[in-house]
């Protein structure tokens, strides 16, 4: 039985590989989301990275980032520093 978020499809090859010193509360967020999804913590930096690179890329194009509370009108302007 696989664990939510795991799949037995094979993995990409491998590009680069990196060291990275996390700071305590990147740490404790990289921990949080790996029980919350239970992906690897490769698999939660790749998505990280391709959502950062996504977002950054429409910020750069002019867009605005805007979270929509569902089932409100509640909308908040999000700003990335």
């Amino acid at each position: 039985m696989a664990l939510p978020g795991k799949t037995d499809a094979p993995r990409p090859a491998v590009a680069e590989r990196i060291t990275v010193a996390l700071i305590a509360k990147a740490a404790d967020g990289l921990q949080r989301l790996q029980l919350r999804t239970g992906l690897s913590k490769t698999d939660v930096v790749n998505r990280s990275i391709s959502l950062y690179d996504f977002i950054d890329e429409q910020l750069e194009d002019g867009h605005e980032l805007l979270l929509r509370r569902k089932g409100t009108d509640e909308v908040q302007l999000i700003h990335i520093l």
